[in-house]
């Protein structure tokens, strides 16, 4: 599969009338088959610089070093013949000794396929829709179908609406389209109606699609369409397991045969019906007796097209493509999209040589000329949208924290001049929660602001392991005027509020323990509202031992802050303009003993403190700013690039402030017990754990989960 932009397959029909999707992949697959040698122009491109010529493996791998896969080395046609630049055809002002080749003048031409439309909601239709706009980007010459256009199963009046609704929204194709007859459309019920014509809908169906089978030319092509539901001529009965009733009438087979001798000069037939009966099984074996014979006989049927089992398939045989499609908003169980189980449609490029095909999520197409500057910009605001959450879930207790429930309110406003859809979901992975309501929907207009009350009770007061907090999810879409433009999830956590309960102090001090070998904190980049300017960042330490790298409390990648103790040396550094301006310790820490630690900027000098003591500064520009990172903030540990914790810490870490401004100036007398102030950040002073979780003692009370063995214990006495 090659893999062509950034967006997601329509999983469903209620996800494939979303239109445009962010967290995904668009796929496509090609169609093709061994044609004879284009003998002139493959030797004319070949001594074309610049044509494109098959590299050997060898050269390939030499190329591309950085390439992580090698699935575009696998096309299934060749390569287009190319014309050297000259004549009239090329000009430049510039010299260079590459020549570009370019294509040759023949004509080629694109058409599309849709599946099937039915055997889904009413509401499908909005997934036939988005393929007709999907299409209407591309322009192709023609659109064929392969039946199944509407619901049916029903008796005239029913029927009639349903063949309107359909017609509506495909004449409005920018280009021709043509039907294909499926068993959804001429099936009648009940079949004990006595209204019933004895051929069911067929009489309805030619008077307002067309032909039950017929054939077009276009471009030196022949299109052909079958009908595979002509059923018993007798009864009148209609089937597609049975066998019987699945083989083509000789009348039928006459049309064939005449259809595709008139197409004998063209360089492509192609056959379209709605049941794939060479798939044998309830179809019987008369495809493969009387209508495949003529196909492979007649030396240029290029492809087979069919529906019904919505879910696309692709069985080569004899040099005939045999392909299968899925659906644009037929019943679709989406079992694994990228493997053809999704709304989409096919184009295929036609030369007189070869046949590419691809296959396209519906609603993926991107519309260019609706992409400016200023939709981009209301797009970002909403991206960067904080609802306000008022409230939040309270809890009370010592070591062990008990959850009380609690109620709280979101509340967000539309910032752009477009309408927005949005759903607000309270989830949480942990099952014990009682959430009322679960979600809720809405659209909101331009600058319209919409409030919502929620409430939770936990029934297991003390939080275990298990425990998990409630996030707000806010999924949102921009409404343009072809294209619902969705917006990337924004995840806030619902505040967790300390009940007065035990005064702080008359909690137990504990500590953080680490083991040095995966134990850590990872606090969010969204969880460190730091402006520019000042920071003090401190923490108290006990190391077990020291390391020849060990992160402290850091978020150092070329940017931001942090303090290590590598080796036992005390480092400090902050990134300002375009380096570090780093304070380093001369003595080794010892082992095994408790140490204040704090590094302080005052945006005119950076200076390293050990138990209230300065013991390095270095002087800096005011005017260069912090250079920022969105990569997390690690307890015990440093982060590599990609947000992963690495140089580890072993030992005890206790009382982690991060606050804006510098809160000393000179030397002090560092308390064993810290706490948050006006200008507190972050504040974890490890007494207390909530589940699996660290709670924030400063303004946002927000969760930070112990990773690996990380856990709370009451400090060890200093040993000397």
């Amino acid at each position: 599969m090659t893999r062509l932009i950034a967006g997601g397959p329509a999983l469903g029909w209620k996800l494939a009338t979303g239109g445009l999707l962010v967290s995904g992949i668009l796929g496509t697959f090609f169609g093709g088959w061994d044609v004879t040698a284009h003998a002139a122009d493959q030797v004319q491109s070949a001594a074309v610089a610049g044509a494109p010529q098959q590299p050997t493996a060898a050269d390939e791998a030499d190329a591309t070093p950085h390439l992580g896969h090698g699935r575009h080395l696998h096309p299934k046609g060749r390569p287009h013949p190319t014309s050297p630049p000259g004549g009239s055809r090329f000009f430049t002002t510039r010299s260079s000794a590459v020549a570009l080749p370019l294509p040759n003048e023949k004509d080629a031409f694109v058409f599309a396929v849709f599946g099937d439309r039915t055997g889904g909601p009413p509401e499908g239709v909005d997934v036939l829709a988005d393929a007709v706009r999907d299409v209407n980007l591309i322009e192709p010459d023609l659109v064929m179908t392969v039946g199944d256009l509407i619901n049916g199963y029903n008796r005239s009046d029913e029927w009639l609406v349903e063949m309107r609704e359909f017609k509506a929204i495909m004449n409005r194709l920018l280009c021709p389209w043509f039907p294909v007859a499926g068993n959804h459309d001429v099936y009648w019920r009940p079949l004990d109606d006595p209204d019933r014509p004895k051929n069911q809908h067929d009489e309805h169906y030619e008077m307002h699609f067309g032909p039950l089978w017929y054939s077009f030319q276009h471009k030196q092509c022949q299109f052909i369409v079958l009908y595979s539901d002509e059923g018993d001529p007798a009864t009148g009965a209609k089937g597609f397991s049975q066998p019987e009733l699945q083989r083509i009438s000789p009348e039928q087979l006459a049309f064939l045969r005449e259809a595709i001798d008139r197409g004998r000069a063209c360089d492509h037939q192609f056959v379209f019906l709605h049941h794939p009966r060479w798939l044998a099984g309830g179809y019987g074996d008369d495809w493969a007796k009387q209508v495949h014979p003529l196909l492979v006989a007649a030396g240029n049927v290029t492809a087979v097209f069919a529906g019904h089992i919505h879910r696309m398939r692709y069985d080569p045989a004899d040099g005939i493509e045999y392909v299968t499609l899925a659906t644009v908003g037929g019943v679709q169980e989406a079992v694994v999209p990228e493997a053809g189980y999704l709304h989409q449609y096919h184009l295929v490029t036609v030369r007189k040589d070869q046949v590419a095909m691809a296959a396209f999520p519906v609603g993926e197409a991107m519309d260019v000329r609706e992409i400016t500057g200023d939709l981009q910009t209301q797009a970002a605001r909403l991206a960067r949208l904080s609802p306000a959450i008022q409230g939040g879930v309270r809890v009370v207790g010592g070591r062990q924290q008990e959850v009380a429930g609690g109620e709280w309110k979101v509340a967000f406003e539309n910032p752009t001049d477009r309408r927005i859809d949005y759903t607000l979901v309270a989830e949480s992975r942990d099952s014990r929660w009682q959430i009322r309501p679960d979600h809720v929907h809405g659209t909101l207009d331009p600058g319209e602001r919409c409030e919502h009350a929620f409430q939770a009770a936990y029934p297991q007061e003390v939080a275990d392991e298990s425990f998990d907090p409630i996030q707000m999810v806010l999924t949102q879409h921009m409404l343009a005027e072809t294209t619902r433009y969705a917006i990337p999830e924004i995840i806030s956590d619902v505040p967790l509020l300390p009940v007065a309960g035990l005064p702080a102090e008359a909690v137990a001090n504990g500590v953080l323990v680490l083991d040095g070998d995966g134990d850590c904190i990872r606090i969010a980049n969204e969880m460190l509202p730091l402006p520019q300017g000042g920071l003090t960042l401190e923490c108290w330490l006990r190391a077990h031992q020291f390391g020849p790298r060990v992160g402290l409390v850091a978020k150092t990648e070329s940017s931001e802050y942090g303090i290590f103790v590598s080796g036992g040396r005390l480092d400090g550094s902050v990134y300002l303009g375009d380096a570090y301006r780093s304070v380093r310790a001369e003595n080794v820490l010892e082992s095994h003993r408790w140490y204040h630690v704090a590094l302080v900027y005052d945006t005119a000098e950076v200076v390293l403190y050990l138990d209230g003591q300065p013991i390095g500064r270095q002087a800096v520009d005011s005017v260069k700013c912090r250079k920022t990172n969105r990569l997390p903030l690690f307890i015990g540990a440093d982060t590599d690039g990609q947000g992963q914790p690495t140089s580890f810490f072993a030992g005890e870490i206790d009382e982690v402030h991060l606050a804006r401004g510098a809160k000393y100036q000179a030397a002090f007398k560092p308390e064993r017990r810290l706490s948050p102030n006006d200008d507190t950040v972050v504040f974890f002073d490890c007494d207390s754990q909530i589940g699996p979780f660290l709670l924030d003692r400063g303004p946002q009370h927000r969760l930070v989960r112990l990773q690996g063995d990380a856990h709370l214990a009451k400090p060890e006495p200093a040993t000397r």
